[in-house]
């Protein structure tokens, strides 16, 4: 039977429509996201990123990969990511812009500088989908289009004086705008040198949805798994960093002990860094066994005011890693806990107002609005720093657990502690 032009004229009118509905709530159903405060790092004037980048484009727009098991709505270059989930995977680029027309003098001033005004909106011009692993799940026997997908993350690494990409994983309530705009952001203030990827996993995109954020998180930790697997067989990344924030752990934790208990390969996992995480305490300290050897180092940052998270301990009735409560764990789980803070690869990092300047007390967001946390993250991923070597300052509790916090005189003391690990990493060339 021949099919109805009129039917398939309708029909394609009505796909284009509810994408464009969809695409105008990606950027104006959810919070805007501004340009965030400059990492104290590059507000010295010792230290410039954009300067040593040899292939910077001067201009306001920021690319970034994305990964997502989202189940899409429309096709080809009208594609849309919807809140359920998807058992594949979809591989693309989100585009972004700093600023409607904001030149790149003022975005270069605002970006290593101190500057309390307004900063600019983060704009999704396009997400361009450019290949899909199939539905049923199915990893190996790759299109050639993912083939290709991951040819591009190598010339970009080529060019890129950061060796490394950096997965980040965002946490509950997010839209595909949200999460992704926040890893374009990053790769900015990497001074756009570094390969970032946002995984877009299906958050329900409401607070008052979080259970749901909850059942899908669990389902895409192994897809997430399988993920890491295919950047480490395919791509040349020195190493593949994670920033997982708030329920973003959800996902990377369990995914990291998947892949430890059931592949030996090199998997060139590099730094960890767990921002306010929003996971069960107690199965992170079952799990965290099994993968710390194959990581390079694992930041723990946490508020212990931290009211998102106070929220989610309400609804699990369980303590939240980035919210820990020592009585919820037996005997030989608080020796466990106790002697993880003392491994060199494990740092406890405390964001609290009894040890730094904090505008809100029970902040949950410090990773990307605190200069201090956000220089943090930078350093350990692109100078592979510990805790000491970041310029952080360590502390002990009475019951022997070691933590850290930044130094009352951080912003004063950064540049020289770039300024000396830079040394190092010369001289070891």
């Amino acid at each position: 039977m021949r099919s109805n032009p009129k039917h398939n004229l309708y029909r394609f009118f009505s796909i284009s429509v509810m994408v464009s509905i969809i695409l105008v709530c990606l950027t104006g159903c959810q919070k805007k996201v501004y340009l965030m405060p400059t990492p104290v790092l590059w507000t010295t004037g010792e230290h410039d990123p954009f300067q040593a980048n040899p292939v910077l484009e001067e201009s306001n727009r920021v690319p970034v990969y994305y990964a997502t098991n989202r189940f899409p709505l429309g096709q080809d270059d009208m594609v849309a990511y919807t809140i359920f989930g998807d058992r594949g995977l979809r591989l693309g680029v989100a585009d972004f812009r700093i600023g409607q027309d904001v030149n790149w003098d003022l975005i270069y001033s605002l970006s290593t500088s101190w500057d309390e005004n307004e900063r600019p909106v983060l704009l999704l011009d396009e997400i361009k989908e450019f290949a899909k692993i199939q539905e049923d799940g199915s990893y190996t026997d790759l299109p050639q289009a993912v083939l290709d997908f991951f040819e591009g993350i190598n010339t970009a690494l080529s060019e890129s004086l950061d060796k490394d990409i950096m997965i980040y994983v965002h946490g509950a309530n997010s839209s595909v705008y949200r999460a992704s705009a926040q890893a374009a952001q990053y790769r900015h203030f990497t001074g756009r040198n570094s390969v970032v990827i946002a995984f877009l996993w299906p958050s329900a995109e409401s607070l008052l949805k979080y259970e749901t954020d909850v059942r899908h998180a669990a389902k895409t930790a192994p897809v997430f798994a399988n993920f890491i697997e295919l950047l480490s067989r395919h791509t040349n990344a020195r190493n593949i960093n994670i920033l997982s924030y708030s329920a973003g752990a959800q996902i990377v934790s369990p995914a990291l002990q998947q892949l430890a208990m059931r592949s030996t390969d090199e998997l060139n996992l590099g730094e960890l860094y767990f921002a306010a995480p929003d996971l069960d305490y107690t199965a992170f300290i079952d799990d965290i066994w099994d993968y710390i050897d194959r990581v390079k180092s694992i930041t723990l940052a946490l508020n212990r005011k931290d009211r998102v998270l106070a929220y989610a301990e309400g609804h699990h009735k369980k303590a939240r890693l980035g919210l820990p409560r020592s009585k919820e764990l037996n005997g030989e789980q608080k020796q466990l806990a106790t002697s993880i803070t003392w491994m060199p690869k494990f740092t406890v990092l405390l964001v609290d107002s009894e040890f730094m300047p904090l505008k809100n007390p029970r902040t949950h967001d410090f990773w990307y609005t605190h200069p201090w946390v956000s220089s943090d993250v930078l350093i350990q991923f692109l100078l592979h720093a510990g805790p000491a070597e970041r310029g952080l300052q360590k502390f002990e509790t009475e019951e022997g657990v070691e933590f850290w916090s930044f130094p009352v005189d951080y912003s004063e003391r950064i540049a020289s502690t770039v300024r000396k690990l830079l040394y190092e990493e010369l001289q070891k060339q």
